[in-house]
């Protein structure tokens, strides 16, 4: 990490619904300009990790901060609204209106949080298109595109505000290894042309090697009674030298011997 302030934090986060308790003391801490990934096997609790960061869901203990302010607490409320202009998300299946054309899609976050005029909004969202190669398409519905454009069309949604931090979950799921890997050089290429921060959730081993700088994994059994933190670091690193069992299996992509799930 570099030694700027982290743009999201998370301290000793736990979930629980109900009796079972989903993770606990989970925290990380996401530098800007990096690409950071969440990483785990299925109901290891990822996505609800992601919707914790983001305030959809209050996290039954700990702390998440959004460029220097928590969005937990006593001061979450406040936090929250703060962090809406500085965080943009893309879930997983796009999550776009069908009955709004690409460019319609894009413009909703400048109508919903700026007072600019309508000619402003749209060139505004047209040139974010445009960033995601998706200038030509802006009159499409989302009925009419590829999934793959799709999730292009969702990331510009995301960028609308200028967000220092973009969420990303499971951004390659569906789509084809060259669609993919598309994808992932889109990522890169906004990180390094315009200093984009992205967490992003996946379990995708060919987009965490090429695009992600740092990782946490999430396991489900990491302890007696719950999911939480086996590793973390950089993920070739992990790859190459972790010992621990769920690592390995996961980094191989090997079944776990009978008994060490």
């Amino acid at each position: 990490m570099s030694g700027a302030a982290p743009l999201v934090r998370a301290e000793a986060v736990a979930q629980r619904f109900g009796a079972r308790t989903i993770f606990r003391d989970v925290s990380f801490a996401v530098a800007p300009g990096e690409v950071f990934a969440i990483l785990g096997g299925s109901g290891c609790g990822k996505s609800t990790l992601l919707r914790q960061a983001v305030g959809l869901l209050a996290p039954t203990a700990g702390r998440i901060e959004i460029a220097g302010r928590a969005i937990t607490g006593p001061d979450g409320a406040a936090g929250r609204a703060y962090a809406r202009r500085r965080i943009g998300v893309m879930f997983q299946a796009g999550a776009l209106f069908g009955s709004l054309d690409l460019l319609g899609n894009v413009m909703l976050p400048l109508e919903m949080f700026t007072d600019l005029p309508a000619e402003a909004r749209a060139a505004i969202a047209r040139g974010k298109l445009g960033q995601v190669g998706l200038a030509e398409a802006a009159g499409l519905l989302p009925a009419e595109i590829s999934g793959g454009m799709a999730k292009r069309a969702a990331i510009a949604r995301a960028m609308a505000l200028d967000p220092p931090v973009l969420f990303l979950d499971e951004p390659s799921a569906g789509l084809d290894p060259i669609t993919s890997a598309e994808l992932d050089r889109l990522i890169l290429e906004l990180r390094d042309g315009i200093g984009t921060t992205f967490v992003v959730v996946t379990h995708e081993l060919a987009s965490i090697l090429a695009i992600a700088d740092r990782c946490v994994m999430l396991d489900r059994n990491a302890y007696a009674d719950a999911g939480g933190v086996i590793a973390t670091g950089d993920p070739r690193a992990l790859a190459r030298d972790s010992h621990h069992k769920v690592v390995r299996a996961f980094f191989d992509r090997a079944p776990m011997a009978a008994g060490e799930a």
